[in-house]
């Protein structure tokens, strides 16, 4: 048979690893900076662009898109290729992917810090970013599964199953969570409200995590492991029911971010099932991965390639075990809302995500430069520093999420809270400060690496097009006796791809469409009524401010939170709520009943000077929105939208929306005046004041036998 000769594009790898150590480093400055916001609220500098509620939302894009997604497809485009025994399809399609998708990353950083933001948590990213994710993620596809059917390999080893399933799930996860309404260029509104959002944002929001940092990463870890470690993959038919039960079992799993909250429990009790459920294929991945290095743990010791993958895997097997102990009702109740959650997120995100994308650099450098590592002693000190990071990061958080729960929790003889919330805020410093000094080392290693990295860099001679050969695939395949079932389905990657495509959406539609289909998944209350224009602006705002990052809307059916903040949420509460605001982290106590609990005076003061109202608080200050005006120009364009998406203000509202929020700001500035302080009522404060104000209030005036009829 002629062998045919051909040759790896290195190109793009390279330049994917130079991205994805940029990235990295900028990613995990912004998280340090953030930590530190924590401990010395100071470093807010009173700048909108630098508080902590914009930096976060900036941190977990920069980590998880940017250097993560850059590390995803320097590994995919490296070892495709080889796979596959056939360049990249296009190198056009190559290099409009890689441009694409750093122009999307510094769209992201620029829009996010001008608070220009959805408000859902990893998809804050507004609708123009959001389409041209989806044309850039169409070039990836069109480029993967292009090569794969020029490919010269006949059948789909194990690692590009994954990249398949992260292709098709992403596309679909992304496609679904963005669908909103555009107000302007640079806003646009939630198509779905409160309890149908919170389900489409954690279905998408946990498959970003099991789609988009889970599964092909472990693609890589099935290609770069054996490879660093020359062994086979320990077991081929455990990588089978690996993937089938992994990707079909993941989709379900998103309610268990919404446990005790107004989701229907039935769709809460799916999620926690079947997060149960995935401990079986996350370890079975994990055995298969640490069992390819059977009788060669002597190499593990000697090689730091290995250490890192290493630590990498059992960092997943960690996280993918105490993902669904999280989603066990019981602990959930105790974790929720804590930094616990904190910890377990980056238990995955240092160990599973950073470790292996180390371990995959370390490894392919030296190979595409033809040299050998700059130095082997600062690699090993990198994995040491690195390690010790991840614990000095993790361990303090675990204590600080348990201490937390059980002070929200206690009551004193007398059956009255025994801490106020604030209490338990002055007690995290000293474990935001113990975060601090072990994302600083994490921070630490990474920097040395990239030091050893461009060192190598430069004492190597890169080969940009690698010379390769082999057989071209010819002919009809005949199966035979001894062939694994499996294999038919390898040969065939359109019928794979849609085959992954049905496995993956079984699960979401069953838990997400009932709740549009079927009214008493979300029973109405008569008594909750549509935003008021100066109330949507306000609510806006808060959005924009990043205030759902630290605070919470939803009060849970416990003893201490209902003592705390008031009658547990209903569903009904939330109907026009584009996008809920239900948060996943009380760094500031919940808002779901702040409404008519302090005067408009102390919300004033409060986002001038937190500290004069609550000595002790880490909120920044806000005291531009004491002097910018309200944005009344968008106004029309914001009742229009709103009415698209069903909200029912009265026909022809728009037009009279400014006169309407002019007299409620009128109202709020002379209430403002009565306590000695002047401003204009056409100022942000005004607004935002508005929308705090309306929290809560419209349950607390639903009629009685209404509430009770909701809550039996």
């Amino acid at each position: 048979m002629e062998i045919e000769k051909f040759q790896y594009d290195n190109k793009i790898v390279r330049n994917f690893a130079y991205a994805t150590m940029l990235w990295g480093i900028v990613g995990m400055l912004v998280g340090l900076f953030a930590a530190l916001q924590l401990v010395w609220p100071v470093l807010n500098f009173e700048l909108p662009y630098t508080t902590f509620g914009r930096l976060r939302p900036l941190h977990t894009n920069a980590v998880i898109f940017a250097f993560v997604g850059n590390g995803i497809f320097m590994g995919v485009y490296y070892s495709l290729q080889r796979l596959l025994k056939a360049r990249m399809f296009s190198d056009f399609l190559s290099k409009i992917h890689f441009w694409g998708w750093q122009l999307i990353i510094v769209l992201a950083a620029v829009t996010l810090v001008l608070g220009k933001t959805t408000g859902k948590e990893y998809a804050e990213l507004e609708w123009p970013i959001d389409i041209l994710i989806t044309l850039i993620w169409v070039v990836f596809g069109w480029n993967m599964i292009g090569t794969i059917v020029r490919r010269r390999e006949r059948h789909l080893y194990v690692a590009i199953w994954f990249y398949i399933a992260t292709f098709v799930t992403v596309a679909v996860l992304h496609i679904v969570n963005s669908v909103e309404i555009p107000v302007s260029f640079w806003k646009s509104y939630s198509w779905y409200a409160g309890v149908q959002d919170a389900l489409v944002q954690w279905w998408y929001g946990h498959n970003a995590v099991a789609f988009f940092l889970t599964t092909p990463y472990l693609g890589l870890m099935y290609y770069f492991m054996p490879k660093a470690a020359n062994r086979p993959v320990y077991s081929y038919r455990l990588s089978i029911i690996h993937f089938w039960a992994l990707i079909f079992l993941y989709i379900w799993a998103g309610p268990h971010h919404l446990l005790y909250t107004a989701v229907p429990d039935w769709a809460q009790s799916l999620g926690v099932a079947f997060s149960i459920m995935l401990i079986a294929p996350s370890w079975g991945g994990m055995i298969n991965g640490l069992l390819t290095l059977r009788g060669a743990w002597d190499k593990v010791r000697d090689d730091v390639v290995l250490k890192f993958m290493v630590v990498a895997v059992t960092a997943y097997g960690m996280a993918t075990f105490e993902g669904p102990m999280l989603s066990i009702k019981s602990v959930n109740a105790i974790s929720h809302f804590t930094d616990w959650t904190i910890a377990h997120v980056h238990v995955g995100a240092l160990g599973w995500n950073g470790f292996l994308t180390f371990g995959i650099l370390y490894w392919l450098i030296p190979r595409m430069f033809r040299t050998k590592l700059y130095s082997s002693k600062l690699a090993n000190m990198h994995f040491w520093i690195g390690t010790l990071g991840i614990i000095l990061y993790a361990v303090p958080l675990y204590w600080a999420g348990v201490m937390q729960s059980l002070m929200w929790k206690e009551f004193t003889p007398e059956g009255q809270l025994k801490w106020q919330f604030l209490d338990t805020v002055t007690k995290m410093m000293p474990y935001y400060l113990g975060r601090a000094i072990g994302g600083t080392l994490y921070l630490t290693g990474a920097l040395i690496m990239v030091f050893n990295l461009i060192k190598t860099i430069k004492q190597g001679d890169f080969l940009a097009n690698e010379d390769a050969e082999a057989a071209p695939l010819v002919g009809a395949y005949k199966a035979h006796g001894t062939d694994h079932w499996h294999r038919w389905i390898e040969r065939k990657p359109v019928q794979f791809m849609v085959l992954s495509l049905v496995v993956i959406l079984i699960g979401g539609a069953i838990e997400i469409v009932p709740t549009f289909l079927i009214k008493s998944n979300i029973p109405t209350i008569s008594s909750v009524k549509p935003y008021t224009p100066l109330e949507l602006q306000g609510r806006d705002i808060y959005v924009r401010e990043g205030c759902y990052v630290c605070h919470s809307q939803m009060v849970r059916p416990f003893r201490n939170e209902t003592a705390r903040y008031g009658e547990y949420s209903k569903a009904g509460e939330f109907v026009y709520d584009h996008p809920f605001q239900w948060g996943s982290k009380r760094t500031g106590p919940d808002l779901a009943r702040v409404g008519g609990k302090y005067p408009d005076s102390w919300h004033y003061n409060h986002m001038m000077d937190p500290t004069s109202m609550s000595p002790g608080s880490i909120m920044p200050t806000y005291p531009w929105l004491l002097e910018d005006q309200i944005d009344v120009s968008s106004t029309v364009a914001k009742i229009k939208a709103m009415q698209r998406l069903g909200v029912p203000y009265p026909e022809g509202y728009s037009q009279i929306a400014a006169a309407d929020m002019q007299k409620q700001a009128e109202q709020i500035a002379a209430n403002l005046k009565k306590d000695g302080i002047e401003t204009l009522p056409d100022r942000e404060i005004v607004a935002m004041i508005a929308y705090l104000q309306k929290l809560g209030r419209d349950i607390k005036a639903a009629p009685k036998e209404e509430v009770a009829k909701l809550t039996n």
